[in-house]
């Protein structure tokens, strides 16, 4: 059956449409697993990787691609492709929303812009099959990489991954943020030498930077066989990944990046990973403790960052009130498991990761974790739409949708 006429009427980023002039020209994405789509892929050495079944499933194709989940994961709902065609129709540039989705799409768009109905957002998407920002990796191992252009964005973003580098020790291989912020170094150079300095700073003070991080290095820490815990205070923890996030920031800064889009590390310690280690199944409220304090960090930097650094913006996401939300009132949100994994094995499906011989609920839906880390599609597009929509009550000063608008 074809999707319902309403459906040609919309062109959307999952989520949200924005309007001509709320429109993000690029989203360049930094994190962990949480937001990986595929970089760990093109890394030999990684043990962490999702590019085998049963990840994917509910993704279109139902393959993997090195998401950590059923389906699309965060970073998918913040999708710049469909708000490139947006603006492209918004300013009736009908030969090239032509080029870009046919002729027959193009009309239907180009009669409404306006529709918002969530279900049909998603049907569209999946029809047009217009991707996420690309992982970074994939783009320099098939092109060579003068010719690779960066215009619309990239993501860097790798599978265990911490804001120090040490995080991926026992994992053996990730890009913990530093190496992120080096390869957008070289992206950065690209764009300067392909729009000139003025054309990429312009360019880059408009795009939208986002930085989900943090997980890991909480969640090393709390391990039972953590180094870091023996020769490192929580305060010390929490003030060491603070301190360091700020320098990249400020990296980041001088290379042209002015709007951040920051994630919050949400209740880390209610993953069924870290609950299976509790004889009742409750969460571990050291992680989840730390995660706090982190956070209360990462908000007094970001509002020092603001005051020193002319130009900067930023949008702060409260991730762990949300998930929370989701965790302890499941029925207002269309959840009904909480504690264990949709995929895995053991107790809670958390004694392994999701891998071929693991088993996987039918009713995906209604779990709040896909895997023992990961959050599934449905629980991630809940976080996404907080974290573009949110009141004040989850982000600060701004939500994603008002950052995109403000002034660069």
């Amino acid at each position: 059956m074809g999707l319902p006429l309403t459906c040609f009427f919309i062109v959307f980023s999952y989520l949200f449409i924005f309007s001509a002039a709320e429109l993000a020209p690029a989203l360049f994405v930094f994190g962990d697993s949480l937001v990986d789509v595929g970089n760990n892929n093109h890394l030999k050495l990684s043990l962490v990787k999702a590019d085998f079944p049963h990840n994917g499933i509910d993704f279109p194709g139902k393959k993997p691609t090195g998401r950590f989940c059923n389906g699309k994961n965060a970073a998918d709902f913040l999708d710049y492709w469909i708000l490139r065609v947006y603006l492209t129709l918004m300013n009736d540039d009908h030969q090239t929303a032509i080029s870009l989705v046919g002729p027959l799409m193009a009309d239907h768009f180009l009669e409404s812009k306006r529709a918002t109905d969530f279900e049909c957002k998603l049907k569209i998407s999946e029809k047009l099959g217009f991707p996420s920002a690309p992982p970074y990796l994939s783009l320099i191992s098939k092109l060579n990489h003068t010719n690779a252009s960066f215009v619309a964005g990239v993501s860097f973003a790798s599978g265990g991954a911490g804001i120090f580098d040490g995080t991926d020790e026992i994992l053996k291989q990730s890009l913990p943020l530093k190496k992120q912020v080096t390869y957008y170094a070289a992206v950065h150079e690209g764009l300067v030498q392909e729009l000139g300095s003025a054309g990429a700073q312009e360019h880059l003070s408009k795009s939208i930077f986002a930085f989900v991080i943090g997980s890991n290095d909480i969640l090393g820490y709390v391990g039972s066989d953590s180094k870091t815990r023996k020769k490192t205070t929580q305060q010390q923890l929490v003030d060491s990944m603070a301190a360091t996030l700020k320098e990249e920031l400020k990296k980041m800064y001088n290379l042209g990046a002015r709007k951040f889009a920051m994630v919050g590390i949400g209740a880390v310690g209610c993953c069924p990973s870290q609950r299976k280690k509790n004889s009742t199944e409750e969460c571990n409220e050291e992680a989840n403790y730390l995660s706090l304090k982190y956070n209360e960090h990462l908000k007094s930097l970001l509002q020092e960052l603001k005051t020193e650094l002319k130009g900067m913006s930023y949008s702060y996401f409260d991730t762990y009130t949300v998930l929370l939300n989701l965790i302890q009132k499941p029925a207002s949100y269309g959840f009904k498991e909480v504690k264990a994994a949709c995929c895995g094995l053991g107790d809670l499906n958390a004694d392994l990761p999701c891998l071929p011989v693991a088993t996987y609920c039918s009713n995906r839906k209604d779990h709040v974790f896909w895997d023992p880390y990961h959050p599934t599609e449905a629980a991630a597009s809940i976080l996404v739409q907080n974290l573009v929509d949110g009141t004040e009550e989850y982000t600060f000063p701004m939500n994603v949708r008002q950052l995109a608008a403000a002034a660069a």
